[in-house]
């Protein structure tokens, strides 16, 4: 068992943790090559508790005894195999700039996609419509800060689980036009750690619906294309009815 706390800089919705950062947190606790569930926002600034839970599973709770999330080891069915030919470093940073995304955060203040947060306080992940692929099939570029680097200059797992978090979300909106609600559960690993400074492909893809759950693969390449890191998402659509939030406007601060 133990303890860990959530700082405020990697927040995802304005008082809770950033969904990809603490499913790359949970996955780590089972080995790095995890499948994550989110039952409820983690608390920023407060201790929560890593705990076994049954057959390998780890369970995070908060001080009274509520679980908010959980993990174990993923098999290769929770991992989706990303499309073949990733573009280049140059076609997904034009293919980003084109995005509606690079003008409009998908949400204000989050550590993985907004864009209105300084380098190496936030990840400004974003990424936009490939063209001539299948609608919802996106790209773009991310260059992992300094700040974020351990000793050796290698990114650590759970800020590469957050730089593929939103990614997954855009390409839903881009494909449909509208948001697809909250990240549900994210399966995933990092095949190779990511290096402060050099530049690398983040690709995205919708792939299918099942009622309210939102299926997506997102995927990190080199500027050679070798696949660094792929993980599956289930995102949970909003209750019919529920009011669909516009991202924020371009020049916002940071919440």
């Amino acid at each position: 068992m133990s303890e860990i706390v959530v700082p405020r800089q990697f927040r995802g919705p304005p008082f809770t943790a950033n969904g990809g950062y603490i499913c790359g947190v949970l996955s780590n606790a089972v080995g790095g090559r995890g499948v994550a569930m989110l039952r409820s926002g983690v608390p920023l600034d407060v201790a929560v508790t890593l705990q076994p839970g049954e057959e390998g599973a780890i369970l995070l709770t908060n001080a009274e005894g509520a679980v908010l999330g959980s993990a174990r080891p993923a098999d290769d069915s929770q991992i989706p195999s990303p499309p073949p030919a990733p573009p280049t470093v140059e076609e997904a940073r034009a293919f980003a700039a084109a995005s509606q995304f690079a003008q409009r955060s998908l949400h204000r203040g989050c550590f993985s996609c907004c864009i209105e947060r300084e380098a190496g306080e936030g990840l400004g992940v974003h990424v936009g419509q490939i063209d001539g692929a299948p609608a919802g099939q996106c790209a773009g570029t991310w260059t992992p800060h300094a700040n974020f680097a351990d000793a050796d200059g290698t990114i650590p797992d759970e800020i590469t689980w957050g730089a593929l978090d939103c990614p997954g979300s855009m390409a839903w909106w881009i494909k449909t036009g509208a948001p697809v609600g909250l990240l549900g559960t994210m399966a995933g690993e990092v095949l190779k750690k990511p290096k402060a400074g050099e530049t690398y492909v983040v690709v995205a893809w919708a792939r299918e619906v099942e009622g309210r759950k939102h299926f997506a693969g997102v995927a990190l390449f080199d500027d050679g294309g070798e696949l660094m890191a792929r993980a599956g998402q289930i995102w949970i659509g909003r209750p019919p009815g529920a009011p669909m939030p516009a991202p924020a406007a371009a020049g916002a601060q940071p919440a």
